[in-house]
């Protein structure tokens, strides 16, 4: 890849191989722990997408007609590039615009070769599925064909690899892509996009912009199929808006992840997974723990070595040494801040943070929080949090546990701390979610299904269900000889007499 990245500061979108300027200012982006300007981002206009997407749906017909090996070569160098390439100027630009912990930024990036190699091989491997034959002599299979091009909107706390899930899967397929990058993600978004460049020329693009160049891409008859990843609300919206043209739709819509931690396991063990489920990326995961359940005398002792852990935790730039960065934006803090007063209002504890952290800033600071004393009444215990704050609940028993983990209109992941062997299977079956992990929390694999029930979600990306959901099933009928069939009109005399059990089409 060129070590020469796009200009921060000069709108553009990319059309595989090329930037293309956007006419206009755009729109500042700052860092959110200097508020610093970082560059802007602009939006195209409804006559640009349309003829961006012209030429992706030309492109997506040769890629749709190359053969699964040469498909898989091909990818394979998106990968090398990405291994290749200086994936560290990249990762700065992630941390300056987002506010995420360098170390992070680069693990994100780190991840995202791996995906492309998994779907490369995929895709090769499966392509469709005999069938026994219903008639003696025919051939009876399925094939998979792409859908065209698909439109992939992702978030800004994971701004490449969220979407490299589903853009690998969907190349893999045959498809187009078209990325709509987050706006607090645009820069390193469009600096990554170079890695495309091993593909056909056309094939890739990455449009900037608001929810208005989403709903336009998922609007446009020139796309086919949708990946999102957002808000529960926007979420909804686009389900609607995809189903009212029958586009298939992956939606991954955030939770409220729960966390249960047995009296049967060392709980330093489980507060300090339950600190990184908690607290990584400040809390900006879809999957961070935000409520855990604590069995029995397990509750004091834990509950301590959790606070002593979050009080531990260094809170700065990212470009520093720190593990709790700001929050993306001022809102973002604004609403993580006005939750927490809401509970402590109505009678919750605050064990450790609950403040705008003295001594960090002028950014969206906002310290690691451990509550306590949370009901199901306050909105903290309904409403997914996004941010540095974890609800500690002590409950009697397991049963308790699982039943109050269960109790949430979300159903993305949970977590079990437990080292009793019918416990953890007990999790795995019982847990609401669309993940479970037992003593590994926040793990992902490329060959496993991401996703979530409830409102956290439909469909699912990674593994062979992510890549189905980017193409579709196509039944086939084939007979060696063209010959007559006994079942053809016009039936026989004797088929009509139904008396006779014998009758009919049981002559079939």
């Amino acid at each position: 890849m060129s070590a020469e990245l796009p200009d921060p500061f000069t709108p553009a979108l990319f059309l595989n191989p090329a930037y293309q300027t956007l006419s206009g200012a755009g729109t500042v982006l700052e860092n959110p722990s200097t508020l610093e300007p970082v560059g802007v981002f602009g939006a195209p206009t409804g006559p640009e997408i349309d003829a961006v997407l012209a030429r992706v749906n030309a492109a997506q017909k040769g890629w749709a007609a190359t053969d699964p090996k040469a498909r898989a070569k091909v990818l394979h160098r998106v990968a090398d590039a990405i291994e290749t390439g200086d994936m560290a100027a990249v990762a700065k630009r992630m941390t300056l615009e987002t506010g995420k912990p360098y170390p992070e930024a680069i693990g994100e990036i780190a991840n995202i070769a791996p995906v492309f190699r998994y779907y490369a091989e995929m895709a090769r491997d499966d392509a469709g599925h005999i069938a026994g034959p219903m008639q003696p002599g025919s051939f009876q299979f399925m094939v998979q064909e792409p859908l065209g091009v698909t439109v992939h909107v992702v978030p800004y706390n994971f701004p490449l690899i969220l979407g490299c899930w589903s853009i690998a899967a969907s190349l893999a397929a045959g498809n187009g892509v078209v990325m709509k990058a987050a706006p607090a993600g645009t820069l390193c978004t469009l600096a990554f996009a170079q890695v495309f460049r091993a593909l056909p020329d056309d094939l890739v693009a990455v449009l900037p912009g608001g929810a208005e160049v989403g709903q336009h891409l998922i609007g446009s008859p020139l796309t086919h199929g949708v990946a999102f990843t957002g808000s529960v609300a926007s979420g909804k919206a686009v389900a609607v808006a995809a189903a009212g043209q029958l586009k298939p739709a992956v939606i991954e819509a955030g939770g409220s992840d729960p966390m249960i931690v047995s009296d049967k396991v060392d709980v330093d063990v489980a507060a300090a997974g339950a600190v990184t489920a908690a607290f990584l990326q400040s809390g900006q995961v879809c999957t961070s723990t935000e409520r855990i359940y604590v069995v029995g005398s397990a509750y004091g002792a834990f509950l301590e070595a959790l606070v002593t852990r979050t009080r531990a935790l260094r809170i700065g730039d990212g470009m520093g040494k720190a593990e709790i960065g700001p929050l993306v934006s001022r809102a973002a803090r604004d609403k993580v801040a006005r939750l927490v007063e809401d509970a402590v209002a109505q009678g919750a504890t605050v064990e450790c943070g609950g403040c705008v952290p003295e001594g960090v800033g002028p950014g969206w600071f906002y310290a690691p929080t451990v509550l306590t004393g949370v009901t199901d009444a306050m909105e903290i215990a309904r409403e997914e949090i996004f941010g540095p704050v974890v609800c500690v609940y002590p409950v009697p028993d397991f049963d308790t546990a699982l039943a109050q983990a269960n109790n949430s209109d979300f159903g993305l992941g949970a977590s079990v701390f437990t080292d009793d062997l019918d416990e953890a299977f007990r999790g795995v079956r019982e847990m609401q979610a669309g993940m479970v992990w037992i003593n590994n929390p926040l793990v992902d694999n490329d060959a496993l299904p991401f996703g979530g029930i409830k409102n956290s979600g439909l469909g699912r990306t990674l593994g062979r269900t992510g890549l189905d959901a980017f193409r579709r099933p196509k039944m086939a009928v084939i007979d060696p000889k063209a010959r007559m069939a006994d079942w053809w009109y016009p039936y026989p005399d004797d088929w009509f007499h139904a008396e006779d059990e014998s009758a009919g089409r049981s002559h079939v």
